[in-house]
């Protein structure tokens, strides 16, 4: 006669295997969607990006917008794959600092400053340009184009490059491409003003394959050239100038590097480790690194040719730091910086932070959380592209 077995232990067996599957494949799911989920963005957009798709930055008296807050914001709504956002920040641009004259046959420098006038209605309040938001902007529209196939974008980007290469970028005696901080008013009487921060390596490298006939590349060099040469003691000054075949201290600002030099920090920071800029770039900041190390937090303010210090840097700081630690491989610098942008997630009661630490703050965690990376070309390389497609 047949013999029979008791299948009771394998039907047990399938069916834990099947529960242990099942509970694995929950957990996964669970996992991707708290990766490519942002709630610090969620955050931002909430409390500084109007319906319309104006950013807002509450600290200041005129309530105002720039050009620079929509091109950082459209580069985080890109990080987040949030289609919708980005267009309305687009949207906006478009309509209140291009004069509607931003498309690709026609394409205007969005003015770099808007919001409440001294009659108290709403306008544009410098038409000048800012050529670091350009670029961004630019930027953001050639990645939005590559990443969301939409080749609207792409070419709206080619066409602002075009125009910023035209308008913002001079030709300097003695050293070549430089990108002027605007169109108007920073070269007068054989003095031309630059700005070391508004040339992140990334963003120029994504340029220059987008437009190998551009200044791009060459306009990196030079770059890298500003910043060795404008931070003998390590650190950057916020402002320099080019001065009979060389670059001197600025005229107007002097050497003092703070809130707009700390971002130097951060491009380098997130400059993929490839680019054969990278290492002398970040060799030429160290400066603030061994300043950290040795006081526990990074200056306001800094005197470029001598090095001398003064003040505490606000939490805008470490968030551009934080990738600029990383990138040096400085354990300890990261673990400080990680703990001082807790506060972005858990703010204190009355201490709501401020739209500049926000806004380097999402840069900064985002990139050290890795939500989003630059590879050796500058293109951007979100998360989301393999887990949350």
């Amino acid at each position: 006669m047949p013999v029979k077995f008791n299948t009771a232990p394998w039907a047990l067996a399938v069916g834990l295997i099947a529960s242990l599957t099942s509970s694995s494949a929950a957990a996964t799911t669970a996992a991707t969607a708290a990766q490519c989920d942002w709630p610090a963005y969620r955050s931002f957009v909430q409390r500084f990006v109007q319906a319309d798709g104006r950013v807002i930055d509450y600290s200041t008296p005129t309530q105002q917008t720039t050009s620079e807050g929509q091109s950082y914001g459209m580069f985080f709504a890109l990080v987040a794959n949030d289609r919708a956002t980005f267009d309305r920040l687009l949207d906006w641009t478009r309509t209140n600092l291009a004069g509607n004259q931003f498309d690709a046959q026609e394409v205007r420098l969005p003015a770099w400053q808007w919001g409440r006038k001294p009659d108290g209605s709403y306008g544009v309040l410098d038409p000048n340009s800012a050529s670091d938001s350009d670029l961004w902007i630019a930027y953001d529209l050639l990645q939005a184009g590559r990443l969301w196939h939409d080749a609207g974008y792409t070419k709206l980007g080619e066409a602002l490059a075009a125009q910023i290469a035209s308008k913002e970028v001079a030709n300097l005696a003695g050293l070549g491409p430089m990108l002027l901080p605007g169109p108007q008013g920073f070269q007068s009487a054989g003095v031309t003003r630059v700005n070391p921060s508004y040339l992140p390596l990334p963003v120029l490298r994504a340029l220059a394959k987008a437009q190998p006939g551009g200044p791009w590349s060459k306009l990196a060099d030079n770059a890298y050239q500003l910043v060795k040469t404008t931070a003998p003691q390590g650190f950057v000054p916020d402002w320099a100038a080019w001065r009979a075949g060389q670059f001197v201290v600025d005229p107007k600002s002097g050497d003092t590097g703070s809130y707009d030099a700390i971002r130097v920090y951060l491009w380098a920071g997130m400059t993929a480790p490839s680019d054969p800029l990278a290492r002398p770039w970040l060799a030429a900041l160290g400066g603030m690194r061994n300043q950290v190390a040795q006081a526990g937090f990074p200056p306001e303010k800094v005197a470029a040719t001598t090095g001398m210090v003064s003040g505490e840097g606000p939490l805008s700081y470490w968030g551009a730091l934080a990738p600029y630690f990383k990138a040096l491989g400085d354990e300890r610098g990261l673990a400080l910086a990680r703990t001082h942008l807790a506060a972005l997630d858990n703010p204190v009661a009355g201490r709501e932070p401020v739209y500049y630490d926000r806004v380097l703050g999402l840069f900064g965690t985002g990139f050290i959380d890795g939500r989003y990376r630059f590879d050796e070309a500058g293109r951007l390389v979100p998360s989301w592209r393999n887990a949350c497609d």
